[in-house]
């Protein structure tokens, strides 16, 4: 039987487990930009490389998620996922060179994509139609939650310890941990999916790739605002630290501040998911891409810690609108047969926001500077919102006045 209520145990010890996913992504996001000045890279472009690869892999292995949950079950694409975890914080502990972090970053991203989707994946086979989006948005927020408290952690023992070794440690435990609750707990969720198939109405996609990546009007304007979303999230995670160094900020008002917008960010969602299975995402997203535009703004203007701390809030509260509703908007119009490979697609190509992020922030900061670049992506931001706003139809209660569309091709 799906619901949350019928299924809260597996559902929170999912919800516990994706938290120690987040975890060991964010003890990288404050402290690796000033690691990398101890090698001596010479570009942003250099520097950015990690992102490169952490988004190159988190990407390939959220499209295969998809083909491995119908071959294998959710429960041991989640333990492939935590296997490929465990070699993260040793790397980052001994890394003798920037090689060692690329490939730190390759196994990180395979974890992610692997173990962030699944969790995904198998909330929405328990909880059904009824709670989506606020499935997704205590998921999300148990996600990013967690990368803004490690961020903050990591960066608070790197202004005691150094960059380099210390703040990696709690990785060993992060990883650890995720892969024990899997092993003894985790059960798996095909049955729902079954159960689910069973009863549903809603039509077979007849290309899967084509209608996720950009065709279907709801899910492929998604997909484009999914990808613009990881690309200026790739360019904070990257630039951020970078930027305020420059300002002359502290180590700890760095990870303050690097640590707000993902916790703000994890926060919202317990919201904005359930806000999504109120009223029309639609809405939601533009007006959430529309917030993340300002919010970028008001960073590349940012002389102050107070004023950064508002464009980090600002960037917060406009993912926390989009990122649950982005999950939901694909679960709700793909059949149950289709989810698991339709969620991967739209997670390959958002996370693929993540390469073009780094690639083009590098190349932009290196030719114009940091406030530039943020400036252009803050357009780029706004203009995506402005595609989900022209072109998504709601197929549910209006937030206000809006085009309700039956045929979404």
């Amino acid at each position: 039987m799906q619901g949350l209520k019928e299924n809260r145990g597996q559902f929170y010890l999912l919800v516990l487990i994706n938290a120690f996913v987040g975890s060991m992504v964010g003890l990288e996001r404050s402290v690796l930009p000033g690691l990398s000045q101890s090698f001596h890279l010479d570009s942003y472009t250099a520097m950015l490389s990690f992102l490169v690869a952490f988004g190159s892999s988190k990407a390939l292995f959220n499209l295969l998620t998809g083909k491995l949950s119908k071959k294998l079950s959710r429960k041991k694409v989640l333990l492939l996922g935590w296997i490929a975890a465990l070699p993260v914080p040793f790397l980052l502990l001994y890394a003798p060179n920037w090689n060692w972090i690329i490939a730190a970053n390759i196994f990180l991203g395979i974890n992610q994509g692997l173990a962030w989707s699944s969790t995904v994946i198998m909330k929405i086979d328990l909880v059904g139609e009824k709670n989506r989006g606020l499935a997704m948005g205590i998921n999300e927020f148990a996600g990013y939650l967690s990368v803004g408290l490690a961020a903050y952690l990591a960066s608070e023992i790197a202004a005691a310890k150094g960059f380099a070794f210390y703040p990696f440690l709690p990785g060993i435990f992060f990883s650890l941990a995720g892969l024990l609750l899997t092993v003894l707990f985790v059960k798996d969720t095909m049955p729902h999916v079954l159960h689910e198939a069973e009863k549903s109405k809603l039509p077979l996609l007849p290309n899967i790739w084509k209608e996720t990546s950009f065709r279907h009007h709801n899910i492929g304007s998604v997909t484009i605002n999914g990808f613009v979303n990881n690309l200026n999230d790739g360019i904070i995670w990257g630039l951020l630290p970078v930027l305020l160094a420059s300002k002359h900020f502290s180590v700890t008002q760095t990870g303050l501040v690097a640590g707000i917008y993902p916790a703000i960010w994890g926060l919202g969602q317990l919201f904005t998911g359930r806000l999504g299975d109120r009223y029309c995402k639609k809405q939601l997203i533009s007006a959430g891409m529309a917030i993340q535009a300002v919010g970028l703004i008001v960073l590349a203007l940012a002389a102050t810690v107070s004023t950064a701390i508002f464009s980090m809030t600002l960037l917060g509260l406009g993912t926390a609108l989009v990122y649950p509703n982005f999950l939901t908007v694909v679960a709700e119009n793909t059949h149950p047969h289709q989810r698991a490979q339709s969620l991967s697609i739209f997670r390959f190509w958002r996370d693929s926001g993540y390469v073009a992020g780094a690639l083009l922030s590098g190349m932009l900061a290196d030719a114009f500077g940091i406030v530039v670049t943020l400036l252009i992506v803050a357009a780029l931001t706004a203009l995506a919102g402005l595609v989900a706003q022209v072109r998504m139809c709601c197929t549910m209660k209006l937030f206000w006045k809006s085009s309700v569309c039956a045929d979404l091709y």
